[in-house]
């Protein structure tokens, strides 16, 4: 497969990976997650204002470049080297590609509300006991929702919402539009392991206008596949920039380290063990690229090029996060050096939008059905 980046894509991440190297220094990111808010806000009017970043991945008539997965593709990367906490997957991933592919004047006033940085919408799928419990049923002023969501994360910083639900006398899920501040909406926030935040919505006669609903009643669950898969991808493409930072710090560390009077990365065996780590990381990449191109086409081609993308990614990011901390000794899980903070955010993405296990019983089907 030939894929190379054309001139503004290699504009987008060079200019990125500049910006974060001198904006987002890993000692003032672990103050901001450990404060409050826990994010930056000004520095997300900056991704705006300065680096046009909130519209890369969005379409020209909302304000954005007209790009699309691979502009995704290579922020979230840029990200994952940095370990930004800021909610473009959230917000500019998922939530942006819902409300573009929903019909209407107010998904595209508020996509672009997005591109601009004055909205950040995040979406609420999960819940405590799977599948779509939250209902909604029909008011004489457009809607009522009830029921609870689990683990939103970004929510805390949302001024909107979309949260899925199954509309009254119908099988089917759907998608609403719903603003932070709206009356019957509770949120409890808290923070992630990865230094993310969080939060558990509940939802409690809840009132909503008719313009609320995205596109169809009862006919969001494709619109829904496809948001997660894109998130799939989002998330393999940051597990690149996160094993990168974790495989450079490792082969510094090494280089440094010394025993028996020579540096240890002069051991056969750790040199071994660094290539391993690599060549882990290289075939994450080519699955990540497959997945992020196949984006766009047929549902179950997408579908098994994302899930073939999160399993090698989730093994990967395993592999090498486990051989870094080994390699550093015991004070590789120390807060004392980012190493920990960036296994902890691997930890996190081989299990975000579907394991291992997950995503492998979902191939075996595609493949049988296709069979």
């Amino acid at each position: 497969m030939n894929f190379e980046l054309d001139m503004a894509q290699c504009l987008l991440r060079d200019n990125l990976d500049n910006f974060l190297a001198r904006q987002y220094r890993f000692e003032a990111r672990r103050q901001i997650v450990l404060g409050e808010p826990g994010w930056q806000p000004t520095l997300w009017r900056r991704f705006a204002d300065e680096l046009g970043l909130l519209g890369a991945g969005l379409p020209e008539q909302a304000g954005g470049s007209g790009g699309g997965a691979i502009e995704h593709m290579l922020v979230m990367e840029a990200f994952g080297k940095a370990l930004v906490v800021e909610p473009y997957l959230e917000c500019c991933v998922l939530a942006a590609g819902v409300l573009a592919r929903s019909p209407g004047d107010a998904a595209t006033a508020l996509l672009a509300r997005i591109a601009e940085g004055s909205a950040i919408v995040v979406p609420a799928w999960s819940e405590p006991v799977g599948g779509v419990a939250t209902q909604a049923r029909r008011t004489p002023d457009g809607w009522q929702l009830d029921g609870r969501k689990a683990v939103a994360v970004a929510a805390p910083w949302a001024t909107h919402l979309i949260v899925s639900a199954q509309v009254e006398g119908t099988t089917g899920t759907s998608l609403f539009v719903v603003p932070r501040q709206a009356q019957g909406l509770a949120l409890q926030s808290y923070p992630t392991i990865d230094g993310r935040r969080a939060a558990d919505l509940e939802c409690a006669g809840l009132a909503l206008t008719a313009e609320a609903l995205l596109g169809t009643a009862g006919a969001s669950q494709a619109l829904l596949e496809q948001m997660l898969d894109e998130g799939a991808a989002a998330v393999c493409a940051e597990a690149l920039g996160v094993m990168a930072r974790l495989h450079a710090d490792t082969l510094a560390y090494v280089c440094e380290r010394r025993q028996f009077g020579q540096a240890i990365a002069g051991f056969q065996v750790i040199q071994h063990r660094l290539v391993a780590m690599h060549l882990k990381i290289e075939l994450a990449r080519a699955a990540t690229v497959f997945a992020s191109l196949s984006l766009s086409k047929t549902a179950r081609e997408r579908a098994l090029a994302v899930s073939t993308a999160k399993v090698t990614v989730a093994e990967a990011c395993r592999f090498v996060a486990q051989n870094a901390v080994q390699l550093h000794g015991g004070m590789g899980m120390t807060d004392e050096l980012p190493l920990g903070s960036y296994f902890k955010r691997a930890t996190a993405i081989e299990r975000e939008f579907g394991d291992v296990d997950h995503h492998l019983r979902r191939h075996a089907r595609l493949e049988r059905v296709a069979a």
